[in-house]
């Protein structure tokens, strides 16, 4: 073989060999730039699986986005229609979500976080100001929801003609409504355009307000099938909601009671409903804690609450892997809080006021 041809042998193969490499840095660079594409800042993957447990939801079509975020907040009025509970009901909510600015930082007025972010219901106790929980609020909010919390009609502090307890039998229609309202708001034009994950809704109550809660979670009267998780801070089973509880099932339900609870709803009331709560069910006691103190001041109790709440969340709306051991570890502390999940609770002996009989 001559020289001449020796060398145009080579060049061959050398031009062969740097083709094969152009071709792997395209390879490369197209996959590089796909797995970026496919990344939003400060959010984590979207998830098609559950948390790792076989009591949680297996599939979701939600984007788990973590915080801490800013909070913004808009307060507007809601009216529901007479055909809803008789007569024309009208109602202020203040909506938080997450927001464009630097953690910590909660006020009105603040861009919104793109999202989007489930939703949450808050329901307060009696003649107690929704923002009385502001503490709470912020850190549900901060930690990727939407958090709406209604002054209902007549049991919010400085209502019309003073307060009337007995009106409570009307906020499950109140708190239906109120979903329907926000979730149509997630498609028009407004500060809460595009912000929800209209298949991930839950709702929280505390008090009268837990009430409220595990009625629209679980009693045939009011269930909405639109919830997909539920908490009750100190809440009972209520006679006054014509249905049954746990019936026709329930959304999944974390229970939070203070020990020494004696106003309203102490604890017995809180292990009877867990008791006949279907599975998955979950129940933190705060140890030494009454009516109030784990859930309004500040302190290591209500950030025990907390913790254990947005675990519970991002387990049931979210559906991140790792929420349920998350909330596992952050309910059991000892002296403070102990976290049963699942197994039955002891009875507790006294009386639940206005449980339903049996």
């Amino acid at each position: 073989m001559g020289p001449a041809r020796h060398g145009r042998r080579l060049s061959r193969r050398r031009r062969q060999r740097l083709g094969v490499l152009v071709l792997v840095v395209a390879l490369v660079a197209v996959v590089v730039a796909l797995a970026v594409r496919g990344r939003t800042p400060s959010s984590t993957t979207t998830t098609t699986a559950g948390p790792t447990s076989t009591s949680a939801p297996a599939t979701s079509t939600t984007v788990a986005t973590s915080g801490p975020f800013a909070v913004g907040a808009v307060t507007f009025t809601v009216t529901e229609p007479a055909s809803i509970s008789g007569s024309v009901r009208s109602f202020p909510v203040t909506v938080r979500y997450p927001a464009l600015g630097p953690a910590g930082e909660a006020r009105s007025g603040l861009p919104p976080r793109p999202g989007p972010y489930p939703l949450v219901i808050f329901s307060q106790g009696f003649d107690i100001s929704p923002e009385a929980y502001a503490g709470l609020l912020d850190a549900w909010s901060a930690a990727g929801y939407v958090v709406a919390d209604p002054a209902y009609p007549h049991t919010s502090p400085g209502a019309a003609g003073g307060v009337v307890r007995a009106d409570i039998v009307h906020h499950p229609a109140d708190l239906s409504y109120l979903v329907t309202t926000l979730l149509a708001q997630d498609h028009a034009a407004g500060p809460l355009a595009g912000l929800l994950d209209t298949a991930a809704v839950g709702v929280i109550g505390q008090s009268d307000g837990g009430d409220v809660s595990l009625a629209v979670a679980a009693n045939t009267c009011c269930r909405d099938a639109r919830i997909s998780a539920a908490i009750l801070l100190s809440g009972a089973e209520l006679s006054w909601f014509p249905g049954t509880y746990f019936t026709d099932g329930s959304a999944p339900l974390l229970v939070v009671q203070g020990t020494n609870d004696q106003v309203m709803n102490p604890v017995t009331c809180s292990v009877t409903l867990y008791d006949a709560a279907p599975r998955p069910r979950y129940y933190l006691s705060m140890i030494g804690q009454d009516h109030l103190s784990a859930y309004v001041p500040p302190g290591p109790a209500r950030d025990t609450v907390a913790a254990v709440t947005i675990d519970f969340l991002n387990a049931y709306l979210k559906h991140e892997p790792g929420a349920l051991a998350a909330m596992s570890a952050a309910g059991d502390v000892a002296g403070r809080a102990h976290l049963t999940i699942g197994s039955a609770l002891p009875p507790v002996a006294g009386t639940c006021p206005d449980a339903p009989a049996g």
